[in-house]
């Protein structure tokens, strides 16, 4: 069997907010998910999902354990190495959408690529792909104040998957959305990756989300316990 896309090994994150005072948000996680898999990360808030998501996603990095994507253990990458690794095979997706209000779909679905040195023109012609298969054609040159909360996210799905990322981590992607809205994005993640095999990883509260996804990871305390 081929090893699994994403691997955490013991992986353990302190807080310390002066002495005696530490928050143990992770205490030892370990967690195998394969290529292809959708896996939503449940939990009550304070849980450790964001946390983890992060240390996934080499925005944080831990006290202890290490972090395996692909072949390459991350964690022991200094800032610059782990920043273009993220760069060229992780993709986030957060419930604000985080686009720019003042570019249209196509500015910001193609800004990751033009930050990798991509030319504007060639950015753009993708970025047009990636928007009509997400299902805005229509809606290319609007900006984010003209565009409603579903589509904003489809805007936003557009952007992580224009680098061709090796997983798409995703905090709440659909937490202020309708339930409607909600299983709109989540028809589209499964068609994503029916298509292009891609891998999802989402921290959700939503029990509508979770029943969407392939496999379920319950957190408390800082631990998986299912």
């Amino acid at each position: 069997m081929s090893k699994p896309i994403l691997i955490t090994e013991e992986l353990v994150k302190i807080f310390s907010q002066g002495t005696p005072l530490e928050v143990h948000a992770l205490q030892g996680v370990n967690l195998e998910i394969e290529k292809g898999e959708i896996v939503a990360i449940m939990g009550p808030s304070g849980c450790g999902k964001t946390t983890l998501l992060n240390m996934i996603g080499g925005l944080d990095r831990p006290t202890s354990g290490k972090v395996w994507i692909g072949n390459e253990e991350i964690t022991g990458y200094p800032d610059h190495e782990i920043t273009k690794f993220r760069k060229e095979n992780l993709s986030f997706i957060f419930q604000f959408f985080n686009l720019f209000d003042v570019l249209t779909a196509v500015e910001n679905v193609a800004l990751p690529l033009l930050l990798m040195g991509e030319p504007t023109k060639v950015a753009e012609e993708k970025s047009k792909v990636i928007l009509r298969e997400v299902g805005m054609g229509s809606r290319l040159y609007n900006r984010p104040n003209e565009m409603s909360g579903g589509q904003r996210q489809r805007v936003a799905i557009a952007r992580s998957l224009i680098t061709k990322p090796k997983i798409i981590l995703a905090d709440e992607p659909t937490g202020d959305l309708s339930s409607v809205i909600s299983r709109g994005i989540m028809k589209l993640f499964r068609r994503l990756n029916e298509d292009l095999g891609q891998t999802f990883v989402l921290v959700t509260h939503s029990e509508l989300i979770g029943s969407l996804c392939d496999r379920i990871i319950k957190m408390n305390d800082g631990l998986i316990i299912s």
